[in-house]
């Protein structure tokens, strides 16, 4: 079999092996074709549990938009498309929402917002969860996380938040309340919530008992009397709008999740002896991202096999704390003890890449130096091929191979 595996934002890694090694190459669902302009139109007219749109910024004294960083693929200027004659004469502002990421590069300025970028240009602001100079305290949940959030939030008559519903890691999914916790959360505020992603029960596609989700939905409601108005849109294996539900910035969300769950749950017959999970652009941003291809991609795979993450991590390491812990530790496992004794933001990443390798071995195909792959006990190659062949060799003639095509928010699931 030969297939052409995504590297990056236009690059294809051109690959060959035994049809009978090949258990499945999974993609996320095929789903029905939508006109995108009409599921956009139709939602926004259509709001659920809140008033149109129209009727939304009829009154405002003045608009924030927040919209997701270009680690995520949301389709903002979709979405702008559709909204901007109604909001081109409003006073409105935007701020990115990157949680604890980096300011976004030109590159994903025009990714964000297209050819809205020049139009809005010095509209748009950056949250910096460093600048505690920006944030305002705005209560505690009932697990503790004391809610700070960049002051334009606060400030802002009226919100409107245009996200995007994928499963998450950790978070159950993404979308919604993630606009603000973390999008233009403090960083206090986000280690606060983001330590319990070491729980259990903090996984993907979970929102019931996920300490990570009820957190974020309880610091919320230190906020209810604000006037929110939600766009969440689910998209398909090529990018392209499927759904797009408005209004309630929760019911909106709920509402959003059993379409992607349509899309991104994808069955596999049983487990394989190797895995190889795709990071996709934008997702490929750094290794940081790159880790939930990893973590998605060992729920496809048998104890004691090796998961191989493709990613050309195009901007290096990414948030330094979980690099730093991997790299201080003899193993995977002192990694997960070292955790034990103390969190610190990053660690969440830490622990579930350190977790894999108890069981399994980790190899990655990507564009960062050896070093620093080996570092965090994955074991290094520049070359898909060569990684295949190896892995082959190494677990026999008759092992069976995955391909995630989509790892970074595919969910691959054990047929009943």
């Amino acid at each position: 079999m030969e297939l052409q595996v995504p590297y990056g934002k236009d690059e294809k890694l051109n690959i060959r092996i035994p049809d009978q090694n090949v258990l499945a190459v999974v993609y996320p669902n095929e789903v029905e074709k939508q006109n995108e302009t009409e599921i956009l139109l139709r939602a926004i007219d259509n709001p659920i549990n809140s008033k149109k749109f129209k009727d939304f910024l009829s009154d405002a004294k003045d608009v924030l938009f927040i919209v997701n960083d270009a680690t995520r693929p949301t389709p903002t200027a979709k979405v702008l498309d559709i909204i901007y004659d109604q909001i081109k004469d409003k006073n409105i502002k935007f701020i990115i929402a990157t949680g604890v990421h980096r300011a976004p590069t030109s590159e994903e300025f025009d990714f964000i917002f297209g050819k809205y970028y020049n139009i809005f240009k010095e509209r748009i602001h950056v949250h910096d969860c460093k600048k505690e100079e920006d944030m305002v305290y705005i209560g505690t949940s009932k697990n503790g996380t004391e809610m700070y959030v960049n002051r334009l939030g606060m400030e802002a008559h009226k919100i409107v938040i245009i996200g995007s519903v994928e499963p998450h890691y950790f978070g159950g999914y993404t979308g919604g309340r993630k606009s603000f916790l973390p999008g233009i959360a403090s960083r206090k505020t986000i280690e606060q919530n983001h330590k319990h992603a070491l729980k259990l029960s903090a996984q993907a596609l979970v929102l019931d008992g996920n300490p990570v989700h009820e957190d974020m939905i309880d610091a919320l409601k230190t906020i209810a009397d604000k006037e929110i108005f939600s766009i969440q849109t689910v998209l398909d294996g090529e990018r392209n709008l499927y759904a797009v539900t408005s209004g309630h910035i929760h019911d909106s969300f709920y509402a959003a999740i059993n379409k992607a769950k349509e899309v991104f749950c994808v069955k596999i017959p049983q487990k394989a002896d190797i895995v190889v999970s795709v990071a996709p652009y934008p997702m490929d941003i750094d290794l940081y991202q790159s880790q939930k291809a990893l973590d998605n991609g060992k729920l496809a795979l048998k104890e004691g096999g090796i998961l191989i993450m493709v990613s050309k991590c195009r901007t290096g390491i990414g948030e330094p704390a979980f690099f730093e812990l991997l790299s201080s530790c003899k193993s995977p496992q002192d990694a997960l003890d070292k955790i034990a004794q103390g969190y610190k933001l990053g660690y969440h990443k830490a622990s579930k890449m350190a977790e894999i390798g108890t069981w399994a071995e980790m190899w990655g195909v990507t564009d960062l130096a050896d070093k620093d792959m080996e570092a965090v006990f994955i074991k290094p190659f520049h070359n898909l091929q060569e990684a295949i062949d190896k892995a082959l060799e190494k677990k026999g003639k008759d092992a069976k191979i995955i391909f995630l095509m989509d790892g970074s928010i595919t969910v691959p699931m054990v047929s009943a």
